[in-house]
């Protein structure tokens, strides 16, 4: 992989702005006006007479290495393995991945953008330290997002849609049983979300989403609901909801929903 990792990262090295390969200085016209164009041209990201198609495979083989290092951070995080407080080098971080500082250092910048981690300039990145009020308050704000538009699809949703989501339920039960945080993290997830995704705007599915992520990311004194225990409790919480999603008993959705965003605080 490092191999490939390289090769991609030496094609980026000679890549120009937006992705435009830079032409070599006895290529380029000789008029200033042409010279000019070409390099608004390649600015765009349009193709300017005498570049070489950028190699295609490489960069998606590329991107495929950074969103596998991202993932493989994010799970580090929701696990623990990633201390609050303490500064990670991408150096140090690619060689436990096997892989270049390259992918890691745009996949933590990923992770500063969202709030995990923030940038120690000539150091790394340092975890970001998180208490339990920050926690609450992303539990209210998600309360707030998500309890109203679970009501309104209590109301309006089919039976047989909701139905569907059964087996996304039964996922959850299965990763809270394997008792690992980051396993049943996901799996978490990909149950509010298919709940979500029925109301058609996938604009807040997404916005709920990085709220639910931000929930997941460990305390100070270590990553939340580590106990098996806690985890089934949680996904319990999930078959039942599905059960009065079904059954269209709004009381026990609006008391269920209330509970979960509850135990999250």
């Amino acid at each position: 992989m490092e191999q490939g990792v390289q090769g991609a990262a030496e094609a980026w090295a000679h890549a120009g702005p937006q992705g435009a390969a830079r032409v070599p200085a006895q290529a380029r016209a000789a008029d200033p006006v042409r010279e000019r164009d070409a390099g608004l041209a390649g600015a765009r990201g349009e193709h300017t007479h005498g570049e070489a198609p950028l190699p295609r495979p490489r960069l998606v083989q590329r991107s495929s290495v950074r969103g596998q290092i991202l993932d493989a951070l994010r799970t580090s995080l929701v696990a623990g393995e990633l201390k609050p407080g303490e500064v990670y080098s991408a150096p140090v971080l690619g060689e436990r991945f096997g892989v270049s500082a390259t992918p890691v250092r745009e996949a933590m910048q990923q992770l500063a953008l969202e709030g995990a981690v923030e940038v120690v300039p000539n150091r790394g990145f340092r975890v970001v330290e998180r208490g339990a009020r920050e926690l609450a308050e992303l539990a209210e704000v998600r309360a707030l997002i998500e309890v109203p538009v679970m009501l309104r699809l209590a109301r309006t949703v089919p039976v047989e849609r909701w139905a569907a989501l059964r087996p996304v339920a039964e996922a959850t039960v299965r990763a809270a049983s394997s008792g690992c945080p980051a396993t049943y993290a996901e799996s978490d997830r990909a149950f509010h979300r298919a709940l979500l995704s029925l109301c058609g705007n996938e604009q807040l599915v997404q916005v709920a989403d990085d709220l639910h992520r931000r929930a997941q990311w460990p305390l100070v004194g270590g990553p939340v609901r580590q106990r098996r225990a806690d985890l089934l409790a949680d996904a319990a919480e999930h078959t039942a909801l599905l059960d009065a999603l079904i059954a269209r008993d709004l009381d026990v959705v609006r008391g269920l929903v209330g509970e979960h965003f509850a135990g999250a605080a």
